[in-house]
């Protein structure tokens, strides 16, 4: 399964990439995020891994992300390992004027296992608005709404 999705976030490129390669940020914009370890490689660097830890209803969720590329302040791509899902990531960031950045990411899922499998043609549309709900987080937290 592939998609886009893609939102305008309202502070300058530089303020966008300061907020957003800040690990200790994540908690602030990532709701469900219980925890985050540095696994190995140099920390933000490519090659490197670390684990996060999400509450998804009543799930305890752990995912591993490889860092594959990291041109910042362009593009910053990963994967993003759980039970059952291959998740490859490509965020792209582009300035619009002096004040704003657009951030356009291209997702591609792999399922295995046949519960995820289901999942994922049942409900394909969960994957996109689990994204896009990432992002509006973080434009709520970049731009100082951080209840929104």
């Amino acid at each position: 399964m592939k998609y886009l999705t893609e939102i305008t976030v309202d502070v300058p490129l530089a303020e966008f990439i300061k907020k957003f390669d800040n690990p200790e940020n994540m908690k602030l914009w990532q709701k469900d995020l219980l925890s985050v370890e540095h696994l190995s490689g140099i920390p933000g660097k490519e090659g490197a891994q670390m684990e996060l830890r999400y509450k998804m209803g009543k799930r305890e969720v752990i995912m591993v992300e490889t860092i594959l590329k990291r041109n910042l302040p362009h593009e910053f791509h990963g994967t993003y390992d759980a039970k059952g899902v291959h998740n490859i990531q490509k965020n792209y960031f582009k300035p619009l004027g002096e004040n704003s950045t657009k951030w356009i990411s291209e997702s591609e899922f792999h399922f295995s296992g046949f519960f995820m499998k289901m999942m994922a043609f049942l409900m394909p549309g969960a994957f996109k608005k689990q994204t896009l709900k990432f992002m509006k987080d973080f434009k709520n937290f970049a731009e100082g709404n951080p209840s929104s």
